[in-house]
């Protein structure tokens, strides 16, 4: 059976997603008009099928191939090779040992003080506001997300986090900002020297950073570098993991607490339960422990129903290596096969009225009742996201202690809305009112 699709166009699909307003907002579309399985132009892809359905989806989850053009962006931030385009034979003993560091609880205890810490300096700082005056969600708190994920993996040893803050902007700001801005506008020139020099800056200082873990008596399998030179990574292949997990931990942590808060300002009723669940398990005490966490079983729900409604990164590929059947439709070796994250979350199948936020559908129950891929912010199968268990660590805390402390209201007239950037950005942020809260 013909998998269904657009009319190919000379442009090869790059004017349609354009017309669109993303990739994002483009599968909602096709989706919506061909069903679960379609099959559309891809810049960079020969034959790309997208598909949205969960139970569809776990027919592709042993895929662990990446289409190598799709992710040839981010060649500019490796030395040694894509990490997010190695062969399986490489990648799989590099995700065990990310996994054994980023995905475990000795790790996350490690820094858990230093990321309350960082996160209450932001509240003393929005605390310290002009009375009324907004804050740019995103801003600070993808700011606070990369400072974050430098003191995890560059560890205590980094004299000026702010430097480096400021130098993995300027990179971020040139290599990944020229796939939004059209051909030969210019808007660019100029910048390519400093982000060269910036990048030069950031390998530079986790070079010292390695060096001291290499010269130490110390051998910390909770800490990434750590971790790395205890199993013998090379420099050049620790460096850019390094790179290479600031950048996928920073933009996405910060996005999905900045769209939950934003979802919770305009549901004052879930705010307030969520606001009875922080007093009744912190008591007086303005940040969590630990253990607390998995305590905060509403604030877990929200969270999660907000990644729903916005997942941080808004899709993902494989590749096929051998002809697979989908369902009715037989994809041949060679294809790009499109994970569209926010249509498979706002397919009505599994998700009715997909467009409201209700956290109850994160119940236990409601979950055993979906399909395991309904919901897939961090995507799945041996591509899926390394960091996923800290990211949900590093937001939960950022959330508990901000809205322990605050409450956010919208700002009246500010037009929030979703486009397509390395993440499910917010055109011109989110703005938010501050105000302080009563607890207990």
């Amino acid at each position: 059976m013909n998998i269904p699709g657009p009319e190919p166009r000379a442009d090869g699909g790059a004017g349609a997603i354009a017309a669109a307003g993303g990739l994002h907002t483009y599968q909602l579309r096709l989706h919506a008009e061909y069903g679960p399985v379609v099959r559309f132009q891809l810049p960079g892809a020969e034959l790309a099928v997208s598909v949205a359905d969960p139970v569809l989806l776990e027919a592709t989850a042993h895929l662990d191939k990446r289409p190598e053009r799709l992710f040839a962006f981010l060649d500019p931030l490796c030395e040694a090779g894509n990490l997010q385009v190695l062969p399986a034979e490489e990648h799989a003993p590099w995700r065990h040992l990310l996994l054994s560091v980023l995905a475990g609880r000795p790790s996350h205890e490690r820094h858990f003080a230093q990321f309350t810490v960082l996160t209450t300096a932001l509240a003393d700082r929005w605390a310290e506001r002009a009375d009324g005056e907004p804050v740019a969600l995103q801003k600070d708190l993808t700011a606070l997300s990369l400072r974050m994920i430098c003191a995890f993996a560059l560890g205590g040893d980094l004299a000026d986090p702010d430097g480096v803050v400021a130098a993995f902007e300027e990179v971020l700001t040139e290599h990944l900002g020229r796939l939004y801005e059209p051909p030969g506008s210019g808007a660019w020139d100029g910048r390519a020297e400093r982000a060269e020099q910036a990048l030069a800056s950031l390998r530079a200082t986790v070079d010292r950073v390695v060096t001291a873990h290499r010269t130490s008596d110390r051998v910390d399998r909770s800490d990434l570098i750590g971790a790395m030179v205890a199993a013998g990574e090379r420099p050049a292949r620790i460096r850019d993991t390094v790179m290479m997990t600031m950048l996928a931990a920073h933009h996405t942590t910060g996005v999905a607490v900045s769209w939950t808060l934003y979802l919770l300002g305009r549901h004052p009723d879930v705010a307030a339960r969520v606001a009875d669940e922080l007093d009744r398990v912190l008591g007086d005490r303005a940040a969590p422990e630990y253990v607390d966490l998995r305590r905060l079983s509403y604030l877990d729900m929200t969270l999660k129903e907000a990644m729903r409604l916005y997942p941080p990164g808004p899709y993902g590929a494989r590749e096929t290596t051998e002809p697979l059947r989908l369902g009715d439709y037989t994809i041949p070796a060679g294809a790009t096969l499109f994970y569209p994250f926010w249509a498979v979350h706002m397919n009505p199948d599994h998700w009715p009225e997909p467009e409201k936020f209700v956290p109850e559908r994160f119940t236990p129950d409601e979950v055993a009742a979906r399909p395991k891929l309904a919901h897939i912010p961090f995507g799945f199968g041996p591509r899926g996201c390394e960091g996923a268990a800290l990211a949900m660590v590093e937001a939960t805390l950022v959330l508990a202690v901000l809205l322990k402390r605050f409450r956010f209201r919208p700002v009246p007239g500010h037009e929030v809305r979703p486009i397509e950037r390395f993440v499910l950005w917010a055109a011109d942020d989110i703005r938010m009112r501050v105000s302080p809260r009563a607890s207990g």
